[in-house]
C-alpha cells in the first residue's frame, strides 16, 4: 500500500485511518539494517505508515549529501518481503512534500509518531507539525537514523569535512560565498555557519583558511544521540544547549594548528558571532569582521567595534 498525500488530501482518509498506524515521519536516509530494526521494534505494536519525502533533500539543505532523504526504492523490497510474511500488521507508505507534515498529522489518526533525528531544519519542537502533535496529545519518539555508534561514525567517514580553495585574490562578496560553501560541511541542522580568514591584498583578499560549526565529538553524534536543544526543549538559538564547536572557535583552532598569524586579517562569516564568540574575538589580532546574517540584536557589532575592530555587513 503506497499512498500519495496529493491524492488523499481532499478525499477520504479512511484507507489510512482504519490502519491506526504508527507513523514514521519522512526521514533522512537510513541504512537497510536500521530500517529492519525499526520494523522489529514497531511492527509487533501495530501497522506502520512510513513517510517518504518527495524532495531529494531535507528542506533547507538542498544538495547536501548528509541531508539526503530516504528513497522508496531503497526500502520497497524489504517492505514487500515483510508484508508477504506478516499475517497481522503491515507496512504502508505515504509520499508527501515535507511542508505538508502539519496537515498530515492534523488529518490522520496515528497511534504514535516516530521522528528520526536530522530529518528537519531547526528544532522540531518549534515547528507547526510539533504543535499538531501536542494538540492531539500524540505520543512521539525521537530516534537515531543509525543502527549503532559504529555505523554513525562510518557514515561520517564517507564524506569530506574539508574543502580546498585557491589563494585568490577574492572580493569580500566572494569570500562570503566561500564561507557559505564551507558552512554546508556542517551536520548541524539548527544552523550551518562557515568562516573564512582572509588577508587584504589591495582591494581584494587572499584566502588563508576556513572552518565551520562542526558537530563534536563526531559529525553524526547529534543524529545518533539526539540534538541537545531538542533534549532540553530550548529555543533554536539558545546558547546554553548546542552540539557544535562554533565556526569562530574552529577557525582559531585551525590558525593555532597551522601556526598562522592573525594580525591584520579579516574574518568572513555568514552569521554574526554570538556574544560568547564576540568576546573571544576581541582578544585576537583579527582586524576586521565581515558578516551577512545578524545575531543577538547586533551585540557583537557593538562589542567588536569598542575593541577596535572594523565590522561590516554585506547582504
Amino acid at each position: 500500500m503506497n499512498f500519495d498525500w496529493h491524492e488523499i488530501a481532499f478525499n477520504s482518509k479512511k484507507p489510512i485511518n482504519v490502519l491506526k498506524p504508527i507513523f514514521i515521519a519522512a526521514p533522512r536516509e537510513i541504512s537497510a539494517k536500521r530500517f529492519k530494526e525499526l520494523i522489529k521494534t514497531y511492527l509487533p505494536k501495530g501497522n506502520i505508515l512510513l513517510g517518504i519525502a518527495k524532495e531529494k533533500y531535507i528542506d533547507g539543505f538542498e544538495g547536501q549529501q548528509q541531508f539526503r532523504t530516504l528513497r522508496l526504492d531503497e526500502v520497497q523490497a524489504v517492505i514487500n518481503k515483510v508484508n508477504k510474511a506478516s499475517k497481522k500488521n503491515k507496512i504502508a507508505t505515504l509520499s508527501y512534500n515535507q511542508r505538508e507534515l502539519k496537515y498530515i498529522i492534523e488529518a490522520l489518526d496515528f497511534t504514535h509518531v516516530v521522528l528520526i533525528n536530522g530529518s528537519w531544519k531547526y528544532v522540531f519542537h518549534s515547528s507547526k507539525a510539533f504543535y499538531e502533535i501536542t494538540k492531539k496529545q500524540l505520543p512521539y519518539t525521537y530516534i537515531s537514523p543509525f543502527a549503532s555508534e559504529q555505523e554513525a561514525k562510518e557514515y561520517e567517514a564517507q564524506y569530506r569535512d574539508e574543502l580546498k580553495f585557491k589563494i585568490g585574490p577574492y572580493t569580500a562578496e566572494e569570500m562570503l560565498a566561500i564561507a557559505a560553501t564551507v558552512a554546508e560541511l556542517s551536520y548541524d541542522n539548527s544552523f550551518q555557519t562557515g568562516a573564512v580568514l582572509g588577508k587584504k591584498r589591495g582591494l581584494k583578499y587572499a584566502y588563508v583558511t576556513s572552518a565551520f560549526n562542526k558537530v563534536v565529538p563526531y559529525q553524526t553524534y547529534a543524529f545518533h544521540h539526539g540534538n541537545q536543544r531538542e533534549k532540553n526543549f530550548s529555543a533554536p538559538h539558545d546558547l546554553n544547549f548546542y552540539d557544535t564547536i562554533h565556526a569562530e572557535t574552529s577557525i582559531l583552532i585551525q590558525a593555532l594548528k597551522k601556526k598562522l598569524q592573525l594580525a591584520n586579517t579579516t574574518l568572513f562569516i555568514n552569521l554574526l558571532p554570538c556574544p560568547s564568540c564576540a568576546r573571544m574575538l576581541t582578544q585576537t589580532d583579527i582586524k576586521e569582521v565581515v558578516y551577512s546574517v545578524d545575531h543577538s540584536d547586533g551585540y557583537a557589532v557593538r562589542l567588536l567595534e569598542e575593541a577596535g575592530k572594523k565590522v561590516r555587513r554585506l547582504l
